[in-house]
């Protein structure tokens, strides 16, 4: 029997590809695309009005970081977009770097991405790295961004997070089970060298007044704002929500009891419904 493709959805006849052409909600598309130099990829599910991007963290990938979103969000009410920040997952080449603004460069790749598929305005879903991309995104674009979903992002470096950082430089102490999806993408050596590269890149904020990455940007958000935090998280500390909270105008803060950073992977459902329930007020 032949064997078709859609998306990521594999059929074994032209009926069943007929059945996963008419609901759209099931199949995920990918492609890439070329923006500011460098060709992202992206995958892109569902069919609704509402337009979403998620932004990966850490040499995260839409793979890697965001399958139970991909997979579960509403696709009748939603259309899904995720991609891979410029050198990370199967945005390669180039290799990833880290000047003093990656997380600017990431944030305007991410919005002329959308721009490029078609989407003039749009919600961003942000996780740790990319939810600072996130923040950055709606505050240089408010006309464009309209509701914002963080969590597991800090806009400041201390010298508590420092010591986080430098904790867990070291992949090769890392379990296999943490380490796997990330050698599965790059191959351990070339994990191992990138992550070392960003936890130095993260490091250099440190050094500016504050520990700023962009907290001269948060007055600036108008989007409306849910700031989800799990209160288990070994990365990010409370005071990093509890600032958010306090600086970014009328935004609202989940907390997580039993949620880690990974909160939307490991309790999925309830994540997704929080996040629907709050994109469609």
């Amino acid at each position: 029997m032949a064997l078709f493709v859609l998306g990521r959805r594999f059929c074994r006849s032209r009926s069943d590809v007929m059945t996963a052409t008419q609901q759209l909600c099931s199949s995920v598309f990918s492609g890439r695309q070329p923006v500011n130099g460098v060709d992202l990829y992206y995958e892109r599910t569902g069919r609704g009005k509402h337009a979403l991007l998620l932004l990966p963290g850490a040499l995260g990938s839409t793979r890697t970081d965001f399958g139970p979103q991909l997979k579960s969000l509403n696709k009748e009410r939603f259309t899904v977009v995720g991609w891979d920040p410029r050198g990370y997952g199967q945005s390669r080449p180039p290799d990833r770097d880290f000047p003093p603004d990656f997380f600017e460069r990431d944030a305007k790749d991410a919005v002329d991405l959308m721009k490029s598929l078609g989407f003039n305005r749009f919600s961003l879903l942000g996780w740790s790295d990319g939810g600072i991309t996130a923040l950055i995104a709606a505050a240089r674009n408010p006309d464009r961004i309209n509701k914002l979903v963080v969590w597991g992002a800090n806009v400041f470096v201390s010298q508590a997070d420092l010591k986080l950082y430098d904790a867990v430089r070291d992949v090769s102490r890392w379990s296999s089970r943490m380490r796997q999806p990330m050698e599965e993408v790059y191959g351990p050596q070339v994990f191992a060298k990138t992550w070392d590269a960003w936890v130095d890149g993260i490091a250099q904020f440190a050094h500016r007044p504050g520990g700023s990455i962009c907290m001269e940007l948060l007055p600036l958000i108008s989007s409306p704002t849910l700031i989800v935090h799990g209160e288990k998280d070994p990365m990010v500390p409370s005071i990093h929500p509890q600032y958010l909270h306090t600086h970014i105008a009328g935004s609202r803060l989940h907390l997580m009891p039993e949620g880690k950073h990974n909160l939307h992977l490991r309790y999925a459902e309830e994540f997704n419904k929080l996040v629907e329930d709050f994109l469609e007020e």
